[in-house]
């Protein structure tokens, strides 16, 4: 049994307690949180029966042999060096840290330390993934992908009436890009590799961070377009394009609505692909599956370091610089 605890008690962490109880060999154990209050509320809940308000303790616990981490992303780092360094798994909410450099460094000690390390990057782990690598096969070659996420945030009404939370504040590595971007650029790397070339624009608000951006990535024979934001709600869907018809995906974070349509118009919609509103439980089967192995490997956190390297670069051309970068 893998007894793991969480850091963080906010709604990802519910829905991943939801999902990770459905998983054969996972345990929930315990929580974090830097208040105990809300720590020992979340335990409760949830039954839990660690309560850990200091991440020393945590990581010491002979009763914790992974961690599941939500904490903002400013944090990861930190909290994911020091729970490897005392032998323990992990899972990283997206984005997995600030920066290439920090996402090396727990690479490394991950090794060093024989521990698995994971991004929560729960879309690729998902049926509807693996349902659109398949597709690709029916469209071949690709020319052109459209990848898009743009989902208005709540919290962008009160930046607008001069409150300014996490996920618009810089200091915790936040923003458009860093949020929901991710979601777009983890998939394109993991389809496609790294792209031959980047160009990246971004619209930054004042006093803040970037509420909206676009990337364009070059490849050999193809062209990926990438546009999200999170200060306006798109409605189109993304797109796989190839010399033999066209994948349409509704909802990339959660790839559930799939269609071919080929160049003669012929209409193919993907059936059975398996259907959950919360897809952490692909993720969290998968984590336990490698931490079962009991060895590192780096089967995905390779595509984590792919996608931080895609977002990097474009931070530099948007001039969009974290603390941790510094």
């Amino acid at each position: 049994m893998i007894r793991f605890a969480t850091i963080g008690t906010n709604f990802v962490v519910e829905w991943f307690l939801k999902c990770a109880a459905q998983v054969e060999g996972l345990q929930y154990n315990g929580t974090y949180s830097r208040n105990i209050e809300k720590a020992e509320k979340f335990a409760k809940e949830h039954n839990g029966n660690l309560i850990f308000g200091n991440l020393e303790e945590l990581a010491k616990s002979k009763d914790v042999d992974a961690v599941y981490i939500a904490s903002p992303n400013s944090l990861h780092y930190e909290q994911a060096r020091l729970m490897i360094k005392n032998k323990k798994h992990v899972m990283i909410e997206k984005t997995i840290t600030s920066n290439l450099r920090e996402l090396n460094e727990l690479c490394r000690l991950a090794k060093e330390n024989n521990v698995v390390i994971m991004e929560a990057m729960r879309s690729v782990y998902s049926p509807g993934f693996l349902a659109i690598k398949d597709a690709m096969k029916k469209i071949e070659p690709v020319r052109r992908v459209e990848f898009r996420y743009c989902q208005y945030s709540s919290r962008y009404d009160k930046y607008k009436n001069g409150i300014i939370e996490n996920a618009f504040n810089p200091s915790f590595s936040n923003g458009a890009l860093m949020d929901i971007g991710v979601y777009c650029v983890h998939p394109l790397v993991k389809l496609f590799g790294l792209p031959d070339e980047i160009k990246a624009t971004a619209t930054m608000l004042p006093d803040s961070i970037d509420g909206q951006g676009t990337i364009t990535c070059a490849y050999d024979g193809m062209i990926a377009d990438i546009s999200y934001s999170k200060i306006t709600n798109g409605r189109l869907p993304s797109q796989i394009q190839g010399e033999k018809g066209t994948i349409l995906i509704e909802d990339i974070p959660n790839p559930r609505k799939i269609k071919i349509i080929y160049n003669d118009g012929y209409e193919e919609n993907i059936e059975n692909i398996p259907c959950k509103d919360l897809n952490l439980e692909y993720e969290a089967e998968e984590w336990a599956e490698l931490i079962n192995k009991g060895e590192f490997t780096d089967k995905h956190i390779k595509y984590s370091v792919m996608c931080i390297k895609v977002m990097d670069e474009a931070r530099r051309q948007q001039n969009i610089v974290f603390p941790a970068d510094k």
